[in-house]
């Protein structure tokens, strides 16, 4: 039986590093290789598209610097879709709903990111904060319940969907996946490329948003027993108050930046626990990929990781907001970072991008 052909509309793809990206990239490759086609709908940029990729419009996210917003085109050569995959609500997103009803074809939404969290970015001193969260939920539940399913990357959000947001469509759990040919234990140490030092080093690298509590990650380095480097990889909006908080504290923290992404493997494999104390993830892939490469993490139990997180197996968690706990549960890591290394690497084919699409592959079967 022949692959559908799927158009997914985003409002973030390359260049952009972020979860999103990657995971919309990494689903689109393995459509391929198994011999179906996947165009991706995108805001433009300077990206160069190959023939499945198709810029549209934009317009520059005036409270979020680098983010732009794309606007809801349709590019014509998305029009003989068999289905549509929604990867984001907003902009974009809604040329994606636009495609699905006039070809009177089903629309899969992936929900990434919780919208609300993101009102501080709009908010004045926190005014009008929950009016914001109020409407970006309402708004959310209205695009998700036009869609025939809701894809969401964990049981913790599958129930955040159900309850919060008050979704009533189907919902189906499909993990992100990790890249595991890319993200492997095998790579050699970067600290030289990266000028890091020898000893322990805990880390983190991603997005540097407020919602990531990243601030958190120095408090609880600060009273570390052990001598640590803390390495923070990303950048962000919340970057300039984390290295602030770092220097306050007179942590020896070392903040790289944007890393090529041919660099990120020998990053994670090099740290000895990868930290994350956002309590907002819908599965913190950041995380996985780490495990991938055998590193631990250090995370809290609050949104996805509380099920990404296995206690003793690929990690440790602490409750979201304790930072005395989180610094336990660091040191604890770093405790037990050999054998929790083992665990990790048991569990590759299990977290793995491939395994992944298996399960997209049968969400779309169903709704066809």
């Amino acid at each position: 039986m022949a692959l559908p052909r799927v158009a997914a509309f985003t409002d973030t793809y390359l260049p952009t590093v972020n979860g999103v990206t990657y995971t919309v990239k990494t689903w689109r490759d393995r459509w391929a290789d198994r011999g179906g086609r996947m165009d991706v709908v995108y805001p433009d940029s300077d990206h160069e598209p190959s023939d499945d990729e198709h810029p549209v419009g934009s317009v520059p996210f005036p409270f979020y610097d680098g983010f732009r917003v794309g606007l809801p085109r349709v590019p014509e050569e998305v029009m003989d879709a068999d289905l549509v995959h929604a990867h984001t609500p907003f902009g974009i997103g809604i040329g994606g709903l636009r495609l699905a009803r006039s070809l009177d074809a089903p629309l899969v939404t992936s929900y990434h990111t919780p919208s609300a969290e993101y009102a501080e970015y709009l908010s004045v001193n926190g005014t009008i904060e929950k009016t914001i969260r109020r409407t970006a939920t309402a708004y959310e539940r209205f695009f998700l319940d036009r869609s025939a399913v809701v894809v969401v990357p964990s049981p913790k959000t599958a129930r955040h969907v159900r309850d919060e947001v008050g979704v009533a469509t189907d919902i189906e759990i499909v993990p992100n996946g990790v890249d595991t040919d890319f993200f492997r234990p095998d790579i050699p140490d970067v600290r030289d490329e990266l000028d890091l030092p020898d000893g322990l080093l805990v880390g983190y690298t991603g997005r540097h948003g407020y919602e990531k509590q990243l601030h958190r990650l120095v408090e609880a380095v600060d009273g570390l027993e052990r001598d640590v480097t803390l390495v923070f990889g990303g950048d962000g909006p919340a970057r300039e108050d984390v290295e602030a908080a770092a220097a306050d504290a007179d942590v020896d923290a070392r903040f790289l930046g944007f890393l090529d992404r041919e660099l990120l493997p020998g990053l994670y494999a090099t740290l000895d626990v990868f930290a994350f104390p956002s309590p907002v993830e819908t599965q913190g892939l950041v995380a996985l990929e780490a495990n991938a490469c055998g590193t631990p993490v250090a995370g809290v139990d609050a949104g996805a990781l509380a099920d990404t997180i296995v206690d003793g197996e690929n990690g440790y968690k602490a409750p979201a907001g304790d930072v005395e706990a989180f610094r336990e549960t660091i040191d604890r890591t770093l405790a037990d970072r050999e054998q929790l290394r083992e665990h990790c690497l048991a569990r590759r084919t299990e977290i793995s991008a491939d395994a992944a699409v298996d399960k997209l592959e049968a969400v779309y079967e169903d709704i066809l």
